[in-house]
């Protein structure tokens, strides 16, 4: 058995209990695998494409549906190549420069990994 208190994700609790292989709460009952907390956690400040692709700084995406652009008259098209892009934090977490739309922001769940 662990020594150490593990707090509960859910409700915050520590008073908490070894279940092997899971760990659970007293207080909500809450059941969870310390492991797999660790490796979502982990990926948590990582960006994935369409393929659960992970995403860097500088990589080359293609826009895997149509995307409509407020106040523009046509859709960033299917199959659009995007060059460079940088990685932010929020709703759209792509921003690049596209040809003939300019600076935009994208959605990582719409693009795959050039």
């Amino acid at each position: 058995m662990s020594e150490t208190v593990v707090p509960c994700p859910k409700c915050g609790s520590e008073f908490t209990y070894e279940n092997p292989p899971l760990m659970a709460c007293t207080q909500c009952f809450y059941e969870w695998n310390p492991e797999e907390l660790a490796k979502e956690k982990e990926n948590a400040n990582k960006t994935f494409d369409i393929n659960g692709n992970e995403l860097h700084d500088g990589d080359d995406v293609i826009v895997m549906k149509d995307l409509p652009v407020k106040g523009m008259p046509k859709p960033v098209k299917a199959g659009t190549k995007v060059k460079n892009i940088r990685l932010v934090d929020g709703d759209h977490d792509i921003d690049c420069k596209i040809d003939g739309f300019g600076k935009m922001g994208l959605k990582s769940e719409f693009v795959k990994k050039a």
